[in-house]
């Protein structure tokens, strides 16, 4: 990844209907080459698909809520499997603390929430536990970030309240794909 190539995620960000002719302008290259690195971003799986950014509430899905789930150990594999399958979730994230898992549904009204969240997740054998939040804001909503948006902090090594994060030995530092 070069300068130019997070220069034409940025504008694909803000824009990702935009015209190559316009992309190029807006990033300073030939049409050619903006043709050109877009194919390779997308077959380089940078870029891993476009999609329309849609209102939830506008589009008759008004309740957003965050269901907090505990897996039991050996029941990883098939957690995940099912979770794919269910149309309610819109994003999933294994997460370490309290809960090993969160995921953010979408439902018409709050009894939707209630029923994916009992009747549903609840249910299946690999459930330790769930909490559900209901979402009252959703303050911000990137569609994703590049390096160049972050600003600079204090270095990695440094104490980050009571953790310190080592980085992974040479030859662990990357998890096998999926």
């Amino acid at each position: 990844m070069d300068e130019t190539a997070y220069r034409i995620l940025e504008v694909l960000r803000d824009n990702g209907r935009v015209s190559i002719a316009a992309l190029a302008d807006k990033v300073g290259i030939s049409r050619a080459n903006a043709y050109t690195r877009v194919e390779s971003l997308v077959h380089d799986g940078v870029i891993t698909g476009f999609s329309a950014r849609v209102d939830q509430a506008k589009a008759g899905l008004s309740i957003g809520a965050l269901v907090f789930v505990t897996v039991l150990p050996q029941a990883w594999a098939s957690f995940r499997d099912r979770v794919l399958e269910m149309p309610d979730v819109e994003w999933c994230a294994i997460t370490t603390g309290e809960h090993d898992a969160m995921l953010l549904i979408r439902a018409v009204d709050v009894s939707g929430v209630h029923e994916f969240s009992t009747g549903v997740i609840a249910q299946l054998p690999e459930v330790r536990t769930v909490v559900s939040v209901v979402v009252l804001d959703e303050v911000i909503r990137r569609p994703y970030l590049l390096p160049g948006d972050l600003p600079e902090r204090a270095s990695a090594s440094a104490l980050l309240g009571m953790t310190r994060w080592t980085p992974a030995s040479p030859g662990r530092d990357t998890l096998p794909p999926r």
